[in-house]
C-alpha cells in the first residue's frame, strides 16, 4: 500500500470552501473566527483524518508549547517528585516540558538555558539555585521559581518558617531532652533558610537545649551518606543517654539517617524520635515511616505551572499588561505525624 497524502491547509480550504488565510486564523488565532467557522472547520479535520504538523506550526507562529524546567538534581526525593507533579499538569494545561539537571553547575546551567531558548520554549521553570533571580529576570520570557531565591522573578514557595515550626512543635511536645536541626549551610535569602529559623525560635520560645549540625552534603547519594554518617555518630558521642528529637531539612536526609541507625542498631533506639520535610514518597515508604513537614508538592507544581500559563498567555496578547513586581505564591505546609515520633506513645 502507498503512502497516505498528508492533509494540508489547501485541502481543507477546499473542502469547507474557506480561503487558506481563514484556515491558518482557526489554527493560529481561532477567537478571530465565528463559532459557527470554528465548528465547520473542526469537523472537516475529523473527515479528512487531519494530522497537525507540530513543527510547521512552531515555525509558523513561534510558539512550541513547550516549556522549560532546570532542577538541580534527582538523588534528592523532593525534586523527583515535583517533577513528577510538574509534569502531570499537562492533560490540565497542554503544555509538553523539556527539563535538564544542572548539578548545581552555573556555567552548565547558563548553556541549558540557551539551548532552551533556542527550542523556542515559552517560559521556565527553575529549582536550581546557582544562577541569581536578577539575572534570570533578563531573559525574554516568563519566569517562576520554586523554593530558591526569588527576588526579581515570579515564585511558588512553601512557608518554610511554619513547616520548621510545626516539626519543633511536634519534637517539643514529646518531652525531648534535646533538639537537633540536621541541614546544610543555606543563605538567608533562600526561602528554606525560613525552616533553620523556624527551629531557632521555636526552641529559644520554649526554652528547650538544642543544636544545629550543618554539612556539605554534596549533589549525589555517596557524599550525602558520608556526611550523614559523622552526623550520627557526633549525635551518639555529643548526646548519650539523653532522648533526641531530630528535625531533617529533608525527607530523603529523614530517610538516610533512619536507615544508618538501623544498620548501627537493628531498630531505631528508644531515644531518637525523627522528622523530615517534603512528604516526598520516600517517607511513607521508609522500613518505619517518617513523620514530616508536607510541603504539598502537588499543590506547589500545580500554582507554579499555573502562574507560569498565565504570564505566558498574558504576552501573547496584543496589549499585554505585565506585573511591574514579581509574583510570589506561597503555599501553607502540613504536618504529618507516623511512627518515627508517634510509636512511642
Amino acid at each position: 500500500m502507498g503512502n497516505k497524502k498528508n492533509v494540508t491547509f489547501d485541502d481543507i480550504a477546499k473542502y469547507t470552501h474557506f480561503s487558506k488565510t481563514t484556515i491558518s486564523r482557526y489554527f493560529n488565532n481561532p477567537d478571530s473566527l465565528t463559532l459557527e467557522n470554528q465548528e465547520i472547520i473542526s469537523e472537516a479535520l475529523v473527515k479528512l483524518n487531519y494530522k497537525e504538523n507540530k513543527v510547521a506550526r512552531i515555525l509558523a507562529n513561534g510558539k512550541s508549547e513547550f516549556i522549560g524546567i532546570i532542577v538541580p538534581n534527582l538523588h534528592l526525593h523532593y525534586y523527583s517528585e515535583m517533577l513528577n507533579q510538574i509534569l502531570s499538569t499537562y492533560e490540565t494545561f497542554g503544555y509538553k516540558f523539556l527539563v535538564f539537571i544542572g548539578n548545581e553547575n552555573e556555567k552548565t546551567e547558563r548553556q541549558y538555558i540557551q539551548e532552551l531558548l533556542a527550542y523556542k520554549i515559552e517560559g521556565l521553570i527553575i529549582l536550581s539555585h546557582t544562577i541569581p533571580s536578577l539575572e534570570l529576570s533578563t531573559l525574554p520570557i516568563p519566569i517562576v521559581t520554586i523554593e530558591r531565591e526569588d527576588q526579581y522573578v515570579n515564585s511558588v514557595n512553601t512557608d518554610n518558617y511554619m513547616g520548621g515550626v510545626q516539626a519543633t512543635s511536634l519534637l517539643i511536645k514529646h518531652k525531648c531532652d534535646v533538639l537537633v536541626h540536621i541541614n546544610s549551610h543555606t543563605p538567608e535569602n533562600i526561602p528554606s533558610y525560613g525552616r533553620i529559623r523556624g527551629f531557632l525560635d521555636t526552641c529559644q520560645q520554649s526554652h528547650v537545649d538544642h543544636h544545629i549540625i550543618y554539612k556539605d552534603f554534596g549533589s549525589n547519594y555517596e557524599i550525602m551518606r558520608k556526611y550523614m554518617e559523622e552526623a550520627v555518630e557526633e549525635l551518639i558521642f555529643r548526646f548519650p543517654g539523653l532522648k533526641k528529637g531530630v528535625f531533617l531539612s529533608n525527607d530523603t536526609f529523614a530517610n538516610t539517617f533512619l536507615n544508618l541507625l538501623f544498620r548501627k542498631y537493628k531498630t531505631i533506639p528508644d531515644d531518637y524520635l525523627i522528622v523530615g520535610f517534603d512528604n516526598s514518597p520516600v517517607s511513607q515508604e521508609a522500613v518505619v515511616p517518617i513523620s514530616t513537614v508536607g510541603q504539598q508538592i502537588d499543590k506547589i507544581a500545580f500554582e507554579a505551572v499555573s502562574l507560569l500559563v498565565e504570564q505566558m498567555n498574558e504576552r501573547k496578547k496584543r496589549k499585554p499588561v505585565l506585573s511591574p513586581e514579581p509574583v510570589h505564591k506561597v503555599v501553607t505546609p502540613v504536618l504529618l505525624r507516623r511512627e518515627t515520633t508517634e510509636r512511642r506513645e
